[in-house]
């Protein structure tokens, strides 16, 4: 070898060799691998291989021309594990998008840092705390959604930053607090916003309108959000879909082709809503009054305001079929044609008063007149619609047929039918003497009153006696849902519900329950929750009934009935009355109750819960998916039915063995059946502070569904 070609040879030597190691980015993605759980059996990101020198390579991998890493697409591959992507060596990441895995943890701030990213898609996950305000770095973001999580607390006010967004989609989570200011200027390039099934509060921003550019949603439904409708949102394009239901919002609803469009099921569960597109008339304060000739109520040729004789002609039948009109309606009448010279009170949606002294009429609604009632002992009878306009006045009511539908210890039942009108539910109840005043019924019934939700059915009107009451409901068809589950004894052709059915009904009785423990003016219980109580449309809609009837139907307690009472004054009344811890064989109640409510020595000694409530909801549960009676099972077993599923559960018993045989035909379905089931195994949980609340029942319900 010559001098020349060994001095060459020697040169190759030294020259550094060609690193074929894995790059920056290959290696940040790794380390996100390795913080995921993935079952054994798996066979993900199994080419994701640290010997390669980049990850273009790599499932779910795409880079530019240049070998960068601009996407990270996973969805749908049963990833588990805590989330955690440092983007700080990928400089040009744009999409991620890990949709549908089991992704817990929060989420890592130093993902927002990347310059580039324009879509972040984690929905359907299990990640939780509050968004980190590193959101407004994305300064190039157009796509969030963080759907179907557990993220809280209120939005960032960074998020404004994000001024390039189009889709931002952060329903179903736990989200709070009021919308930050400027939403609507700040985020003109959206095309679809959905906040739905959070917690959010405060009024909807009134610059939202400004949001000129959607083409999509705009759903705001299933929150807190108080107020008025912005008006600004009549400017809306009319394509755009706008769901505002489920909130606390008040007012008129400005009258916009937009929100005409949207349809009355876009306002639903807002009570204090009025005007088209729903039925609710907004209706301005009345002048007083005056006596008119041809009233309904006067006596021929009477310029007092007082009930014509024919209208007192009712009689007290506890019969069938009664054509000459509400029977129960009796209870005022005839007591005024006994004692005579009474003065009698109508109550209704607004009014002033008029009429002689002392033989007056009384009209008034939610304002200063009940105090003037107390003042002047006008206390005897009271007609109050709850409904401003319930479609009936107290002449047709009298006028109707009247069915007998039972009789049991919550008072006689009737079904009254009202020419022209659907078919009204009237239940009469005794007072026992208690002689509740009418001041403290007409503060209930207007409470009550304001709770108006699809799943639960809705009060119209009343109907108040010292002696009697009536409560005037919506009529509910189809009967209720424990003859749905188990059938009616005799009836030979039972048509089982199939596993869809059952599974809306448990999703609305949630909805229904989460509003009354959420939206309600005093936070209520419901407090006797059972299936009987659980009535069905035609549609096979649940509607929750006898909300507020304890309230309703207080009949207090005297020192003489029970010494651990005697401190209460005869008008005090327990909304929710002790139940004997005897009373099993006689009260179908006992069943579906908490252990702590069954157990209370006082009315004082155990302030009421909503986590009864969810016990109930729990056990009835249980009793749809398994077609079984708690009943039954205690009797059969000496376990409830919780007790008895959970067993069932832990010595491996087979699905099918365990759920109501009629679901045998719903194949396919089984893992939806038992992820419904440990949700009812949560609810009926012996220790109450670990219950779930009725609004983390139905979003977990929503993602069983999706099983």
């Amino acid at each position: 070898m010559s001098l020349l070609q060994l001095c060459f040879t020697s040169f190759l030597l030294l020259l550094p060799l060609p690193s074929y190691s894995l790059n920056d980015e290959g290696l940040t993605l790794l380390s996100f691998k390795q913080s995921l759980q993935q079952k054994p059996s798996t066979t993900q990101l199994q080419n994701w291989n640290p010997s390669d020198t980049n990850p273009c390579s790599w499932e779910g991998i795409g880079c530019n021309p240049l070998g960068r890493v601009i996407s990270l697409t996973l969805p749908y591959k049963q990833l588990a594990g805590s989330f955690h992507l440092d983007s700080t060596n990928l400089t040009q990441l744009r999409h991620v998008n890990l949709r549908s895995n089991n992704l817990t943890g929060t989420l890592p701030p130093e993902l927002l840092q990347s310059p580039a990213l324009k879509t972040l898609v984690l929905s359907e996950n299990s990640i939780s705390g509050p968004i980190p305000s590193e959101i407004g770095n994305a300064d190039r973001l157009q796509t969030l959604d963080l759907s179907q999580n557990s993220f809280n607390g209120p939005l960032p006010p960074s998020i404004l930053n994000c001024k390039r967004l189009k889709q931002l989609v952060l329903s179903s989570n736990l989200f709070s607090g009021s919308l930050p200011d400027g939403i609507g200027p700040s985020l003109i390039t959206l095309q679809s916003l959905n906040l739905s099934s959070n917690a959010f509060t405060g009024r909807i921003p009134g610059d939202i309108g400004n949001l000129s550019n959607l083409q999509g949603a705009l759903d705001l439904s299933h929150n807190f959000f108080t107020g008025a409708i912005p008006s600004s949102l009549g400017g809306l394009p009319e394509t755009v879909y706008i769901d505002l239901s489920h909130n606390n919002l008040s007012g008129p609803i400005p009258q916009s082709r937009t929100l005409l469009d949207a349809g009355p099921t876009a306002f639903l569960g807002n009570p204090l809503l009025c005007g088209p597109p729903t039925k609710a008339l907004c209706l301005s304060l009345p002048e007083k009054p005056k006596p008119m000739a041809d009233d309904p109520l006067l006596e021929p040729g009477s310029g007092e305001r007082r009930l014509s004789p024919a209208l007192l002609a009712i009689a007290i039948v506890s019969g069938t079929v009664l054509a000459i009109g509400v029977v129960a309606l009796s209870f005022a009448y005839w007591r005024r044609a006994q004692h005579g010279k009474r003065n009698d009170v109508v109550v209704a949606a607004g009014g002033g008063r008029s009429g002689a002294a002392g033989k007056e009429m009384l009209c008034f609604s939610r304002r200063d007149d009940v105090e003037s009632l107390a003042s002047e002992n006008v206390e005897q009878y009271a007609f109050l619609k709850v409904e401003a306009e319930p479609g009936f006045d107290l002449e047709q009511l009298l006028k109707a047929s009247a069915f007998l539908l039972g009789n049991g210890g919550a008072g006689i039942m009737y079904k009254v039918v009202i020419e022209n009108r659907a078919s009204l539910a009237v239940r009469r109840l005794e007072d026992g003497g208690g002689g509740q005043r009418f001041r403290e019924f007409q503060g209930e019934v207007e409470a009550i009153g304001k709770i108006r939700h699809p799943n639960i059915v809705r009060l119209l009107a009343c109907c108040w006696c010292v002696s009697e009451k009536l409560l005037i409901y919506e009529y509910v068809p189809n009967g209720n849902l424990a003859t749905a589950i188990h059938g009616r004894n005799g009836v030979t052709n039972f048509k089982p519900m199939p596993w869809s059915t059952r599974l809306r009904i448990l999703k609305g009785l949630a909805r229904g329950l989460t509003f009354i423990h959420e939206c309600s003016p005093k936070r209520y219980v419901h407090g006797h929750l059972k299936p009987t109580s659980i009535l069905l449309t035609s549609d096979m809609d649940p509607r929750i009934a006898d909300f507020g009837l304890n309230r309703l139907a207080c009949n207090p307690t005297t020192a003489e009935e029970s010494s651990s009472e005697s401190s209460r004054t005869p008008s005090q009344c327990s909304p929710y009355p002790l139940t004997p811890t005897n009373a099993k064989t006689n009260n179908a109640s006992f069943y579906y109750e908490a252990p702590e409510m069954a157990s209370r020595s006082s009315a004082s000694s155990s302030k009421p819960s909503q986590k009864w409530d969810v016990y109930s909801y729990g056990m009835i549960l249980l009793e749809i998916v398994t077609g079984k009676s708690p009943a039954a099972i205690l009797n059969a077993s000496e376990m409830d039915l919780g007790k008895w599923v959970q067993l069932s559960i832990d010595v491996s018993k087979p699905i099918g063995d365990i759920v109501d045989p009629f679901l045998a035909h719903d194949s396919g379905k089984e893992l939806q059946m038992a992820a419904v089931m440990k949700i009812g195994l949560a609810c009926v949980g012996g220790n109450p502070d670990k219950r779930p609340s009725m609004r983390n029942v139905g979003i977990a319900l929503e993602k069983a569904g999706e099983e």
